[in-house]
């Protein structure tokens, strides 16, 4: 039986980073903008523990997230990392977790980091076109997350990466590319973030200037499904597709343009499905009077699409009046078997 997954999320907003990137204003994304203290981390590792309860069958992380970790004072770094370690070695908390930019990364930070028991660190690579990386204010090159990449992986820690599509100077083929180098640089896990226009940034400013076009919500998932194609082909996990919805990242809010939607990831997977799905049952060349779906209940969602779109697709497209969904949970999830016309059954691999 897999164990489920518990994140204790500690958002140290801004900490370390003095670069402001054209598309960053971490107090609207986190909603937290006062420093943090380690009596501050300790009571909110205490609450999430009470609320998690026992450890039976489950696997624990606590997390920092926001700002560049390893940016952070040093002593501040070791306060912090020591309140994390303790819970980790106590057996309760399985790895702890840290964000950060690829230019702080060097053999004395991680060094530092694995005295205290940090395991998991991801890396905000956003763009591997050194073109896209200037225009959007990193502060840093390509060649810094190859460096800082290898030296995760050399030292034992698990790598994670983290991709945005839409920045000023990217395009499908940059991000394409992006995608390709990340694929080369193994890591263990990838997020992948389309930009959005927030309050209070740089690229507010240029979008209200009209030197910024964000992508809409048809670009952005047609380039993401692609880029998902890629990662899970090559045995890479996507960890997340989009920014999670808070009280200040939702439209309209503190989010003023760009490809927002609340399931943003169910958008993407649901095209990936209707995408396989078609290339598929179009080979098939008599007419098409009946169709069948058999999957595993945990795509069903991703078949059908928001809405019932994929279906209502499906119906348009081959003229068929009802569609039968079956459930059989020894089908893999990224796989269907269409039935058609009662006739012909076809092995469609999603992925």
């Amino acid at each position: 039986m897999s164990k489920k997954n518990y994140i204790i999320p500690i958002f140290v907003p801004h900490h370390g980073c003095p670069f402001d990137c054209v598309f960053c204003n971490q107090k609207k994304i986190t909603g937290i903008d006062t420093p943090l203290t380690g009596a501050q981390i300790q009571k909110q590792i205490e609450d999430y523990v009470e609320s998690i309860g026992e450890k039976k069958d489950k696997h624990i992380e606590i997390a920092f997230f926001g700002g560049s970790f390893t940016g952070i004072n040093i002593n501040k770094q070791r306060e912090f990392l020591q309140i994390a370690s303790k819970w980790r070695r106590t057996g309760y908390v399985d790895d702890i977790r840290l964000s950060t930019r690829p230019d702080y990364i060097n053999k004395e930070i991680l060094l530092n980091l694995k005295e205290n028991d940090v395991s998991i660190i991801e890396l905000g690579v956003q763009s591997l076109k050194d073109e896209v990386l200037r225009k959007s204010s990193r502060g840093h090159s390509a060649r810094d997350v190859l460096i800082a990449s290898k030296l995760i992986r050399k030292m034992g820690f698990k790598l994670g990466l983290q991709m945005m599509i839409g920045l000023p100077g990217d395009s499908f083929e940059k991000s394409l590319y992006t995608a390709e180098k990340i694929i080369s640089y193994c890591p263990d896990f990838v997020r992948i973030y389309p930009t959005l226009v927030v309050r209070g940034t740089e690229l507010e400013k240029l979008f209200l200037q009209g030197h910024y076009i964000p992508l809409d919500i048809d670009e952005a998932v047609l380039i993401c499904k692609e880029i998902y194609k890629l990662f899970y082909k090559n045995n890479i996990p996507i960890i997340r597709i989009g920014l999670q919805p808070t009280d200040n990242i939702m439209e309209g809010k503190d989010v003023i343009a760009g490809p927002f939607h609340p399931a943003f990831r169910q958008l993407v997977e649901a095209e990936v499905f209707k995408e396989a799905i078609v290339n598929s049952i179009d080979l098939h060349k008599n007419k098409i009077n009946k169709l069948e779906f058999m999957l595993n209940p945990k795509a069903i969602s991703n078949l059908v699409g928001i809405k019932k779109e994929n279906l209502i697709y499906f119906k348009s497209r081959y003229n068929v009046d009802s569609i039968k969904i079956t459930k059989d949970s020894g089908i893999l999830k990224n796989k269907v078997r269409i039935n058609i016309n009662d006739e012909e059954i076809i092995n469609c691999d999603i992925y």
